[in-house]
């Protein structure tokens, strides 16, 4: 069954569904995680699969373990988490989308796990500077952040993991030759980028910028300009569906299902989903039940 297919059974009379125990579909706790988690569900009830939801399970590794240990069959991951997961974060091979993916699916092959199609999105660590500064300074990459630290034009909020973690500002360092001086960083214990955007926009400690990630749904609410980073300083997080192979193998239309989606989620789509909970208050199910109508909709 098509995608399309798929969405125009919702909620309408469903194929005849399994017998077998539910798809237990799980997502971690942040606004994208349970979006995301709720289109899987949706798309599965869609194919006539009994489907029982743990989305907002917990952090990464709590949602990891609980695949593992088969206690979840399917949840939505991030190519660039496999890094991390196989100690190999300082490999060049995370830092573009396609490698990336390849090696995630690689590594987790031999663990009965599938890394289906991932979205063309990268949701991975950047700095936003406030609307204001930026238009007033030229700032656009972030070469041009570099020169607004070294003029101490920047003072920036983030979390510790942010400013301590060699992949984060570190990396950002080394690509474009700056040093951020501990005096301008406001460093926060969590890692809530709705805080520390919020108080690069709202001028919060004297904070003009701040930690956020590519498809946070407030930025262009608060008129915040994230940096390029056109040396590609970060690693790449596309987010894809994982599931355990045995499920996929008894259910094949769910890879090609899921597919169709997640080709279509784009940054600029999943900002304005995750605005349309984090800005708007609508619940995570009512955006991903509104967004499959709007595909179902499109020609």
């Amino acid at each position: 069954m098509s995608a399309l297919g798929a969405f125009a059974v919702m909620g309408s009379n469903p194929v005849h569904a399994q017998s077998s125990a539910p798809i237990v579909v799980a997502s971690k706790s942040d606004t994208e995680g349970v979006l995301i988690g709720s289109l899987i569900s949706l798309i599965l009830e869609g194919l006539g699969l009994r489907v029982e939801r743990k989305l907002g399970l917990g952090p990464t590794l709590i949602v990891r373990s609980a695949l593992l240990a088969g206690e979840v069959d399917i949840y939505p991951e991030y190519t660039g988490n496999a890094a991390f997961f196989s100690g190999t974060e300082t490999d060049v091979v995370w830092k573009t989308g396609e490698s990336g993916y390849a090696r995630a699916r690689s590594l987790d092959a031999g663990r009965g796990l599938v890394w289906l199609k991932p979205a063309p999105a990268n949701n991975t660590w950047l700095i936003a500077v406030r609307g204001s500064v930026a238009r007033e300074h030229g700032l656009i990459t972030m070469a041009d952040f570099a020169g607004a630290v070294q003029q101490g034009l920047i003072t920036l909020a983030a979390s510790t993991e942010f400013v301590e973690s060699p992949a984060a500002l570190p990396s950002f360092e080394a690509a474009y030759g700056f040093t951020m001086p501990a005096s301008r960083i406001v460093s926060l214990p969590g890692g809530d980028t709705a805080v520390t955007a919020r108080a690069a926009a709202e001028g919060i400690s004297g904070v003009n910028a701040g930690m956020v990630y590519g498809t946070d749904g407030a930025l262009a609410a608060l008129d915040l300009t994230v940096m390029s980073d056109p040396k590609g300083a970060q690693i790449v997080y596309e987010v894809a569906p994982v599931i355990r192979a045995d499920i996929l193998a008894r259910h094949r239309a769910i890879g090609d299902v899921l597919a169709q989606v997640f080709v279509r989620l784009n940054a600029t789509t999943l900002r304005r989903l995750n605005a349309r909970i984090t800005v708007d208050g609508e619940t995570a199910d009512e955006v991903a039940r509104g967004y499959l109508a709007e595909m179902h909709a499109s020609p």
